[in-house]
């Protein structure tokens, strides 16, 4: 079974990406912050990261832009899921090597297709 992890500080939208990946098919780890993210890709690779930009000690562009330096990491597809969703906001993103930018509030649908898209 496919694993994402989820790195969202949001209980809400922990809920919503959990359900909507759980339809899929998908195992989902939910994680608050990127230290317990840290922790859990110790254990186990997961094949597709959820990444939220503003949460507690490091922010989701931080962490992406280290998991794509890192040789053990830089093939899993990370998918930025953020309130900021500016232009300037996607481009800083994919210059970070994001592989896709979504802007909540996400629709299910197009997450989804992100997903199938990218694994």
């Amino acid at each position: 079974m496919k694993t994402a992890l989820v790195v969202e500080d949001s209980k809400t939208e922990q809920e919503f990406m959990n359900r909507t990946l759980t339809q899929m098919g998908w195992q989902v780890a939910l994680v608050s912050d990127v230290d317990d993210a840290r922790g859990k890709m110790a254990s186990e690779k997961p094949d597709i990261i959820c990444l939220d930009v503003i949460l507690p000690g490091q922010s989701g562009f931080e962490f992406c832009r280290e998991l794509k330096l890192n040789p053990e990491t830089k093939n899993i597809p990370v998918i930025i899921c953020s309130t900021k969703g500016t232009e300037v906001d996607r481009t800083w993103g994919t210059m970070l090597g994001a592989d896709a930018y979504l802007a909540k509030p996400i629709d299910p649908e197009e997450l989804k297709q992100t997903v199938n898209r990218l694994v």
